[in-house]
């Protein structure tokens, strides 16, 4: 009964929190730049913590921490290692200026928005906005499935309530608050995620033996894998099939709405430097500490049944057997970030939907108080479809985490990454390559989804399909752009004039040149 209160307290103070926060931040709904983007006044560390906990939820902790820790061992930590340089790194050094930049010229609060002013295109901004709200389903439902395997370990609740709640608490917020309670929330959130994930690996390694003895434990595991030690190597038993994993879990953020448009908020040019640092080192401890500890996974396989409970069992099968204030935690951490995550995907959906599907569409006269009430209302309708779904999911048993979330990013992060990252930097790029790249992606990850049997071996997993869309994209758009009729020259002189302005700094950001 004590462990049980314990655990209880816990999470009655999280989500007063959360939803304290919310209601706080009210001020800030008054009109849609608010409501969407805060008014685009972010500081650093709200924005990258807003980054990296939308970058990081349950599918990750659970899912594929469970999943590839299981199948690559110790070398799952490169997942990690990608999703700090390539996903956070990179991705704020090459998108984040630019982004803010374009984004504010051309008056554009989502991805569609931005497809649909850069490219001159209405046809363009509505598809976009569709493929964000269909492919944005799948990846909410997996939120809760993880979600669902630690509140069953901890408190041996009925899924349908963790569903429940977990979506109710996580809209109060969103709504009362828009994108600032989420940012601040976030950071809370985040602050949890770090302390959370470093407790968790120590106190596993500790049952082990500490890491010497679970690491030597690792290396006499034999597994599928006839090559001795491979558990605990390098790069595994399976090195091709990693890299696929690294390239779908860290190129993709650059495509994917929901992370491209924290971006949008930021507040200043120090802001961004400052961001990319944090942000770097937040998915370097979390995301590494994930998959780092899903690489010790197989020291605890008499605990859980491959065959029967998937590999979403296998973390909350290594965490059964800690201390209850741990356990606590560990909840705590999981919600955190399925809940951050959750709210950037409603607030994405929601807002993409309103101002790039029924505004103008729909509905031809929307001011700015009736967008933020379609953007709130919608809020409820999109969390309402996704918990369906995941409890038609998890009571058919469709698929496993890693999979759900495979097809939801590969199909977004597929048709976006390259008409985005091209659309920012390269004036020849034309809206016949971005039709090339929203058709190719969708249509390759739909038709995995239906027909997988029919691909090669090495794309039948929708990791990999999702992986090949990217870097496919990345070939089309130029290629593509090439061959069709370039935009109007005088338009695009107009749009990339932005990053021609003068501004004047102080001397603390620049040195300047000596007369």
């Amino acid at each position: 009964m004590a462990d049980l209160l314990i655990k209880a307290v816990f999470l009655v103070l999280f989500f007063g929190v959360m939803v304290g926060i919310g209601i706080y931040c009210r001020r800030h709904v008054t009109d849609v730049n608010g409501f969407v983007l805060g008014g685009r006044s972010v500081g650093p560390w709200l924005t990258a913590f807003a980054y990296g906990t939308s970058y990081f939820s349950a599918v990750v902790f659970v899912g594929y921490a469970g999943q590839f820790g299981w199948k690559y061992g110790l070398a799952a930590t490169w997942a990690g290692i990608g999703n700090a340089i390539l996903g956070s790194l990179l991705a704020w050094v090459v998108l984040g200026r630019r982004t803010r930049v374009m984004s504010q010229h051309l008056d554009s609060a989502t991805m569609p928005e931005f497809f649909g002013r850069r490219f001159g295109s209405r046809a363009l901004k509505l598809c976009a906005s569709a493929i964000i709200f269909i492919f944005l389903i799948p990846y909410t439902a997996s939120l809760y499935n993880g979600l669902s395997r630690l509140f069953g370990m901890a408190f041996s609740i009925d899924y349908s309530v963790c569903v429940v709640v977990m979506a109710a608490l996580t809209a109060v917020y969103v709504i009362a608050g828009g994108y600032m309670a989420t940012a601040i929330n976030d950071f809370i959130q985040g602050i949890i995620m770090l302390a959370g994930i470093a407790a968790v690996i120590f106190a596993v390694l500790q049952s082990q033996g500490g890491f010497l003895a679970a690491l030597e434990k690792l290396a006499r595991v034999q597994g599928e894998s006839p090559i001795p030690g491979v558990y605990a190597s390098f790069f595994g038993p399976d090195p091709v099939n990693l890299l696929g994993v690294v390239i779908l879990t860290s190129l993709g953020t650059w495509g994917l709405p929901q992370m491209v448009q924290k971006f949008y908020a930021i507040k200043s040019e120090a802001a961004i430097s400052k961001g990319t640092v944090i942000s770097t080192v937040f998915a370097l401890v979390v995301s590494g500490g994930c998959y780092f500890l899903g690489g010790f996974g197989r020291l605890f396989g008499e605990r859980v049944d491959i065959a029967a409970d998937g590999f979403d069992a296998v973390i909350p099968a290594m965490l059964s057997g800690l201390p209850t204030l741990l356990i606590a935690v560990v909840v705590i951490l999981v919600l955190s970030a399925s809940m951050s995550t959750l709210s950037s995907l409603v607030l994405t959906s929601s807002s993409t939907l309103t101002l790039d599907f029924i505004r103008g569409n729909l509905i031809r006269e929307m001011d700015e108080k009736r967008q933020v009430r379609w953007m709130q209302g919608l809020i409820v309708v999109f969390i309402l479809i996704s918990v369906v779904l995941a409890l038609i999911q998890y009571r058919s048993n469709v698929t496993f985490i890693a999979q759900l979330m495979g097809v939801s990013w590969g199909a977004l992060a597929g048709a976006f990454l390259a008409p985005f990252l091209y659309g920012l930097y390269w004036k020849g790029t034309t809206a016949a390559a971005c039709w090339a790249s929203f058709l190719f992606s969708t249509g390759v990850m739909l038709a995995n989804i239906f027909w997988r049997g029919q691909f090669p071996a090495l794309l039948q997993s929708p990791i990999n399909a999702g992986a090949f869309c990217m870097l496919a994209g990345l070939l089309i758009v130029p290629v593509v752009s090439l061959f069709t009729r370039s935009p109007d020259k005088g338009r695009l002189e107009e749009i990339f004039a932005c990053y021609e302005q003068t501004v004047t700094v102080t001397v603390r950001d620049s040195i300047g040149e000596n007369s």
